[in-house]
C-alpha cells in the first residue's frame, strides 16, 4: 500500500509541476482551467483505461492472425500503443475544439490542451509502470531507475507528441480553407504517432541488443523533439504579442486604454508583475489578449460565431476595468 502511494506521488506529482508549467507559459490568455482539469482527468482515466483495453485487444488480435507472438508482443509498444494512445488524447483535444471552439484562439492554445491531456495520461501511465513494471519486479531500486527514465528524462514525451494534434486542430479553427480545416488535424495527427512511434521503437532497441548507447540515442532525439516544440512555444508567444501591439493600438487611440495599460500588455514582464497585483488586474490584461486575438480572427476568419459582437463586449468590459487598473 505505501509503495503503491508513494508510486502516486512520484507520477502525478510530477505531471502537475509539468503542468503547471504549460499553463504559465501561455502567457497572455489564460485557457478557462475548468477544460484544463478535464482535460487531465480525460488524459489520466478516459485516455488511460481506454487505451489499455483497446492495445489489448488489438495485441491479441494480430497474434491470433499472425500466428506470431514475438511479432505481436514488438508491435504492441511501437505500432499499437502510439495510434491507440494519440487518437484517445487528441479525442479530448478535438471536443474542446468542437464543443468549445472560441478558446481555440492561436496554435499555443491547442499545444495547451493537448499537452495537459497528454500529461494527465503520462501520470497514470507512469503509476502503473512504477509499481508493476518497477516495484513488483525489482523493488523500490526499480522503481526509482523507472522513476528517473519515465518522469525525469521522459516526463515531456506524451506532451510533445500530443501538442502536434493541439496545432492541427487550431490550424483547422483558424482557416478559411476547408482543405486545411480537414486535413491539419490529420497531419497534425499523424505527426504525433510518427513521433511515438519512433521513441517507443528506439526505446524496444535500447532494452535490447544496443543498451546505453541506445538509450543516449533515444533521449537525444526526445530531447531534439522537445526543444523543437518549446521553440514553436516561443514563435507562437513572440506571434500573440505582434498581436497585442498591432490590434490594441487601436483601442488606445480609442480612448479603451491607457498608453501605459497598452505597454504593460504587451510586455510579457510588465504583464506578470501587473496580474500580482490581483484579480482585477488579471482579468484586465486577459481580456487584452482576448480582444487582439478576436480582432485578428475577425481579420483572418471573418465574421464566424459573433466575433463582432464579441469584440464590443470585450471591448465595453475593458473600458470598465481601464479606470481601476
Amino acid at each position: 500500500m505505501i509503495a503503491f502511494l508513494i508510486t502516486l506521488l512520484l507520477s502525478f506529482g510530477p505531471a502537475l509541476l509539468y503542468a503547471a508549467i504549460v499553463y504559465w507559459l501561455d502567457r497572455f490568455e489564460k485557457e478557462p482551467i475548468r477544460l484544463l482539469v478535464g482535460a487531465f482527468l480525460w488524459g489520466a482515466f478516459v485516455a488511460t483505461i481506454g487505451a489499455i483495453i483497446a492495445s489489448t485487444v488489438l495485441q491479441i488480435g494480430i497474434e491470433v492472425l499472425t500466428q506470431n507472438a514475438t511479432f505481436a508482443e514488438l508491435s504492441g509498444p511501437t505500432l499499437i500503443a502510439p495510434l491507440v494512445e494519440e487518437s484517445l488524447k487528441g479525442l479530448a483535444v478535438g471536443l474542446i475544439w468542437l464543443f468549445f471552439p472560441h478558446e481555440f484562439d492561436s496554435p499555443l492554445d491547442g499545444m495547451v490542451y493537448a499537452a495537459i491531456t497528454a500529461l494527465g495520461f503520462a501520470a497514470t501511465e507512469n503509476v502503473l509502470y512504477l509499481f508493476f513494471a518497477g516495484y513488483v519486479e525489482d523493488g523500490y531500486s526499480g522503481m526509482a531507475v523507472l522513476f528517473v527514465l519515465r518522469v525525469i528524462l521522459g516526463g515531456w514525451g506524451h506532451a510533445v507528441y500530443t501538442a502536434f494534434i493541439g496545432i492541427g486542430f487550431a490550424m483547422a479553427r483558424l482557416s478559411r480553407s476547408s482543405t486545411v480545416r480537414i486535413l491539419a488535424p490529420i497531419c497534425g495527427w499523424m505527426v504525433a504517432v510518427f513521433l511515438h512511434a519512433l521513441h517507443n521503437t528506439m526505446a524496444v532497441l535500447a532494452g535490447g541488443a544496443f543498451g546505453l548507447a541506445g538509450l543516449a540515442m533515444t533521449l537525444m532525439v526526445d530531447w531534439s523533439g522537445w526543444v523543437f516544440a518549446f521553440g514553436i512555444v516561443i514563435w507562437e508567444l513572440r506571434r500573440e504579442r505582434s498581436w497585442m501591439r498591432d490590434y490594441l493600438a487601436e483601442e488606445v487611440a480609442n480612448g479603451t486604454i491607457r498608453v501605459d495599460q497598452y505597454r504593460a500588455a504587451c510586455s510579457v514582464r510588465a504583464q506578470i508583475s501587473a496580474r500580482l497585483k490581483g484579480k482585477a488586474s488579471r482579468t484586465f490584461f486577459e481580456l487584452c489578449a482576448e480582444l487582439a486575438q478576436k480582432k485578428h480572427q475577425l481579420a483572418v476568419v471573418g465574421e464566424e460565431r459573433g466575433n463582432s459582437a464579441r469584440i464590443q463586449q470585450i471591448r465595453a468590459d475593458l473600458a470598465q476595468l481601464a479606470v481601476q487598473i
